[in-house]
């Protein structure tokens, strides 16, 4: 009986386990979507009770979900501290808390849970190959974000000199110019804050130029990685 219980919740490769596995997860987005439904203005009292007892019926089959994990787990201790253990936990003691804080939100961190669902689709392999093209350039990644980090600080330094006097409102200090250097190296451009001197126009032509070259660079480390980590699996 333990082991095939054991099986049934660790080993999604059995029907068993399938069906375990996917019904958590229709479970994960149902909760979600009835959290989200909550938020709406003027719910009817009937609405407001059918979302209550889904959020019941919902809790109770994950907290008898944790329940069996942590039976079933060679390592009790260490499952309980482990990532997903940690979702499981954080997933249900929202309900159970009674702090007057709406912890509930913390929910979507199930979402995290749907990464399990990727075996039934047997896309495990091309998930390892990220996995290994990410450890393979994790150096070049650090250096990236540490050079971006210096050229957002430079780049709200600059804006900031330019700008401050034609608009101190904006432009009021260099955090405050931080958002424009932001949406400007990412090439996002919300619009809500922009320069109006001649030299505050110039020097974001330029930040938006090497902008471009920002955005290209993690995509070409990461194609490069992985055209290495598929020749190497071939091999």
């Amino acid at each position: 009986m333990f082991k095939a219980l054991k099986r049934i919740v660790e080993d999604n490769d059995t029907r068993a386990g399938r069906f375990f596995d996917l019904g958590i997860q229709i479970l994960i987005i149902l909760s979600l979507i009835s959290f989200s439904i909550e938020t709406l203005p003027n719910l009817s009292l009937f609405g407001q009770k059918v979302l209550w007892l889904l959020e019941i019926s919902c809790v109770t089959i994950f907290s008898i979900e944790y329940f069996f994990r942590v039976l079933v787990a060679d390592s009790k201790l260490k499952f309980a501290f482990s990532f997903y253990g940690l979702i499981d936990l954080f997933a249900i003691l929202p309900f159970y808390l009674s702090t007057g804080i709406d912890l509930r939100s913390i929910r979507v961190f199930r979402l995290l849970r749907l990464f399990r669902i990727f075996k039934l689709f047997r896309y495990s392999r091309a998930i390892n190959r990220f996995r290994l093209a990410f450890l393979n350039i994790k150096e070049e990644l650090v250096i990236f974000l540490i050079a971006t980090s210096f050229l957002l600080y430079i780049s709200s330094i600059g804006i900031y000199y330019f700008e401050h006097e034609a608009q101190p409102g904006q432009f009021s200090s260099v955090f405050h110019c931080m958002w424009w250097a932001v949406a400007t190296l990412t090439t996002v451009g919300y619009g809500d804050v922009y320069p109006i001197t001649i030299g505050g126009k110039v020097f974001t032509f330029f930040i938006l130029m090497i902008g471009l070259g920002i955005v290209a660079v993690p995509a070409g480390l990461i194609a490069s990685a992985l055209t290495t980590v598929l020749s190497e699996e071939k091999k």
